[in-house]
């Protein structure tokens, strides 16, 4: 059982473009990097060395290497870079699970019941996506306040949208098909009906969906956080020192260019991700 199941999974990475397993290797490597931080971090992120100050890649003060340079107060730049990798990805995966879920209840109610629900719940789609989505976060953070957990809350606020316009729409397709009518004609209930006949069949558009906002999130909390509404010093986040780094950039590259890149091939990585999964899971695309 288990030899047939290793050549399935080696038939499956097989199947996959080149470029899709180098996508799944870097993002393996981010979430790992993320979870095991106490044990790959040379040294604490938040240690200053007013001594070491702005030194570059591979430089040595007194026995304390700085592989990725340091930065302004002598903390090590490979340091806050693993540690920013937690923020990213912890920020992402919450705002994501909160509004894919929202959303998605959202849009099948709406397609459920019709009527007044439907046009209610559809117009206030409407409304929200008409707001620009960084602008409407930068909005509700300056309310709200900054920090990580208010940073989510924005982030799911903003984009539950666009879950449920998508669930709306294709819950619409299988609203009519026979089986559902035949439940409903039997008795079930409202929630045995989306969870059981309705959600598997249009859980994979959503997939696809929550692939593709995951790349948004991570450059919307970099983004909050850049404009300083997002994790508050001294935690370490990728906006944060490329907020830090442009203040640096002909003196000090390095404090701009590695948290660039890493949210660079995070967020590319994620979209290829995204789009395999769309040409697999959609059979329109193909």
């Amino acid at each position: 059982m288990s030899m047939v199941s290793l050549g399935g999974s080696a038939r499956l990475v097989r199947s996959m473009p080149a470029g899709v397993v180098l996508s799944v290797v870097i993002l393996i490597l981010i979430v790992l990097m993320a979870i095991f931080a106490p044990l790959i971090a040379p040294h604490d992120p938040n240690t200053q060395n007013l001594l070491g100050r702005l030194k570059p890649p591979g430089t040595v003060v007194r026995n304390t290497l700085y592989l990725f340079g340091s930065d302004e107060l002598g903390r090590d730049t490979l340091s806050r870079l693993i540690y920013g990798a937690r923020v990213s990805l912890f920020v992402a995966v919450a705002s994501v699970l909160l509004s894919g879920v929202s959303g998605c209840v959202i849009g099948m109610l709406a397609a459920f019941y019709r009527g007044w629900t439907e046009t209610f719940i559809m117009r206030l789609v409407d409304i929200v996506l008409s707001v620009p989505a960084i602008l409407l976060a930068i909005i509700t953070v300056a309310v709200l306040g900054p920090g990580l957990l208010n940073v989510v809350l924005v982030l799911a606020l903003t984009r539950w949208p666009r879950y449920a316009r998508v669930a709306y729409g294709q819950t619409l397709t299988v609203a009519n098909m026979p089986y559902l009518r035949l439940s409903r004609f039997m008795g079930a209930g409202w929630f045995r009906v989306l969870w059981r006949h309705v959600l598997p069949n249009i859980a994979g558009a959503l997939i696809v969906v929550a692939t593709l906002e995951f790349g948004l999130m991570v450059l919307f909390e970099a983004g909050l956080s850049f404009l300083g509404l997002g994790v508050q010093p001294p935690t370490a986040s990728w906006g944060a020192m490329l907020s830090t780094g442009r203040n640096y950039v002909a003196t000090a590259w390095w404090l701009s260019v590695t948290p660039g890149l890493a949210l660079f091939l995070l967020v590319l990585s994620v979209n290829f991700i995204g789009d395999h999964l769309r040409d697999r899971l959609d059979p329109r695309s193909n």
